[in-house]
């Protein structure tokens, strides 16, 4: 496996263009549970993962992530410059199995991103966003010291419940990083 990261439990290594790799992003994406706060629980079609999700991957910055003992993949974690963001900004997402859920999965993986994002990468800021109401991603982005900084509202391809609520956007920077170490 060609690792980018590891952490005590997880691999996190770069998405190849391969029907393995679409495969698993397809089971992931094909739970409804997992796509509640992306389609509103529809899940997507493998044409569409193909075209959307899985095409965003490739370039880079998404890591599919395993565990260690058993090579076993759990979702992705990924953090990646936005086209809109300045320089030094990264944004920082995961996507999990639910069978991941509840283990610290998301919060070892993005940990472990923050540390190099700061570290290595010498970024300056990183955000997260998430539905106002999807509070399991919301404690993940507070575990890893990002704050809350805004809601904000945008139209999305997809009726999800709650969304009339918003979406809010976490951040931390390099100095508060620093500060938490």
């Amino acid at each position: 496996m060609d690792t980018f990261l590891t952490t005590d439990r997880l691999a996190l290594r770069p998405f190849t263009d391969t029907e393995a790799d679409l495969d698993l992003v397809v089971e992931l994406d094909s739970d409804p549970e997992v796509m509640r706060y992306i389609t509103g629980g529809r899940p997507m079609t493998r044409d569409e993962i193909r075209a959307e999700s899985f095409a965003r991957m490739l370039p880079g910055g998404f890591w599919a992530t395993h565990l260690r003992t058993t090579g076993e993949f759990l979702g992705w974690h990924c953090l990646r410059p936005l086209t809109d963001s300045p320089a030094g900004s990264a944004d920082l997402g995961y996507r999990l199995r639910r069978t991941a859920w509840g283990e610290g999965i998301a919060t070892e993986g993005a940990r472990a991103l923050i540390e190099k994002g700061f570290g290595e990468l010498g970024l300056d800021r990183i955000t997260a966003n998430t539905m106002s109401v999807n509070a399991g991603s919301r404690r993940v982005m507070e575990k890893c010291g990002l704050s809350y900084v805004r809601t904000y509202f945008e139209e999305w391809p997809y009726r999800v419940e709650g969304d009339e609520e918003g979406d809010v956007e976490y951040a931390l920077t390099r100095e508060e990083w620093l500060t938490l170490r």
